[in-house]
């Protein structure tokens, strides 16, 4: 079946229909990732936006264990080549299936090199996938024009909290669209993560007494946040360890009097270089993200620059000053993408040591 991907510019590509047939608006971004596809479709990050992966074959070792959260989270899913025969020993279906049984519309046969041109020359833009062959331009442009995104961290966040047995310190992951992958870097470290949903009143954290506190990625504009942002400035005004991931960084920046703006085209794969700016050592990392913090717009005596981004000079980082807070705007996680960073969880466990 034929489907159609109409931006807002009133730019159509015709591809063929994969995944569900309902018609589909979104946020239309694109990944550069070579692998880990099924990562990305499971990152509740991309709730509110769909997908388009640059590397031209996708989905050639199936669906395997690999899920980031329990469902895929992107309105929609973009491709140039969907692999027919899947071939992995781990391989549990084809990539058609698991956006069938997901209900995620998708388009294969797109020029995804041509779109992903036009999305770094105009930025970010809004989008439509249909199967509808009659459709209406001046009908539909409007409609893409007034698509936003609104507030998805409450449809990210997990409903009640629970817990990750542990032997070591606890640990209070706030969970704002939170990879699985943040809990389980932890827990490995032997901690005991005990994960709440993104509304838990800042003094239920404080009172379960935790070693240290993680906030994780997630989905959306963070100036939406509000009434998170009141509770992360609680946390804040308290001893604990912090580390925080992404969306998260971004919080904490806005709590503490800093500002965010949306990237032309944000970061998203997994070969972005960022430097550390106390070791000035560059390390390869994971990014999914469409916003980043206004380093001049926070006081140095509250923060300082921790990373940078080797492309593009973005903030990928803060350490707070006076506090044992550091946040970074790419993924230590992984998953998917290298893992050069992971050494910032035994910087975190470290912290939480000392606190003691």
């Amino acid at each position: 079946m034929k489907a159609f991907l109409i931006l807002e510019d009133g730019t159509v590509f015709t591809g063929t229909s994969i995944g569900s047939k309902k018609d589909m608006i979104s946020e239309i971004v694109f990944n550069t990732s070579m692998t880990g596809y099924l990562e990305v479709l499971t990152d509740p990050s991309y709730a509110g936006q769909a997908v388009a992966m640059t590397y031209p074959l996708i989905g050639n070792y199936g669906i395997t264990p690999d899920m980031e959260s329990k469902k895929a989270w992107p309105d929609g899913y973009i491709v140039r080549e969907l692999s027919r025969t899947p071939s992995n020993f781990r391989c549990e279906g084809s990539i058609q299936e698991f956006l069938e049984s997901q209900d995620v519309p998708g388009i294969a046969g797109v020029d995804t090199r041509a779109l992903t041109k036009i999305l770094r020359e105009k930025g970010t833009m809004n989008g439509m996938i249909t199967t509808n062959q009659d459709y209406d331009l001046d009908e539909i442009i409007p409609k893409l024009k007034t698509y936003s995104i609104g507030d998805v961290v409450s449809k990210a966040t997990s409903r009640e909290a629970y817990i990750l047995e542990g032997s070591g310190p606890k640990v209070a992951l706030m969970d704002f669209g939170a990879k699985h992958n943040i809990a389980r870097s932890l827990n490995r470290r032997g901690c005991e993560v005990t994960v709440y949903p993104a509304d838990t009143p800042a003094e239920t954290i404080i009172h379960s007494n935790p070693d240290g506190i993680m906030l994780s990625n997630g989905p959306g504009d963070p100036e939406t946040c509000v009434s998170v942002i009141e509770e992360i400035k609680k946390l804040y005004n308290t001893n604990i360890p912090i580390f925080a991931i992404c969306l998260g960084h971004q919080l904490m920046a806005l709590a503490n009097g800093g500002k965010t703006y949306k990237l032309k085209y944000g970061h998203r794969g997994g070969n972005h270089p960022v430097k550390d700016l106390s070791s000035n050592r560059v390390y390869i990392s994971s990014q999914n993200h469409g916003y980043a913090v206004d380093k001049s717009s926070l006081d140095p005596s509250v923060a300082t620059e921790a990373f940078v981004n080797v492309n593009d000079g973005t903030n990928e980082g803060l350490a707070y000053t006076g506090k044992n807070i550091f946040t970074v705007q790419f993924h230590p996680e992984a998953c998917p993408g290298p893992q050069d960073s992971g050494y910032l969880f035994d910087r975190f466990m470290d912290m939480m040591k000392g606190a003691q």
